[in-house]
């Protein structure tokens, strides 16, 4: 992986091999959503450079480019698989509910 040596990282579970970064690199931006091209740029730097742990949001608005950034590092070699990021997101309170969950 690009981040060992450079990013601690800390077992996924105590019986895991797998290992998750300890520094995620944030991607909310503000005003939320108003630099849609230096948000992916943002995001395709940092696996450049070896982050692979991402802190997401729909009220960020930047999933949209989380993904165009990954499909862009698979394309560009960065990455082998999107199983090598660890992306994580939150669900706003308003989406809490069984019908609101996947669509959010």
């Amino acid at each position: 992986m690009a981040s060992s040596g450079t990013i601690p990282e800390v077992p996924l579970t105590s019986s895991s091999k797998k290992v998750i970064p300890v520094v995620g690199l944030g991607t909310a931006g503000y005003p939320f959503g108003a630099s849609a091209h230096c948000m992916k740029e943002a995001i395709l730097d940092a696996i450049r450079i070896g982050h692979r742990h991402f802190d997401s949001s729909a009220v960020y608005q930047s999933e949209q480019y989380m993904g165009q950034a990954v499909k862009e590092a698979l394309s560009l070699g960065l990455i082998k698989s999107r199983d090598e990021l660890f992306i994580t997101s939150k669900l706003w309170c308003s989406d809490a509910h069984r019908d609101r969950v996947l669509p959010a």
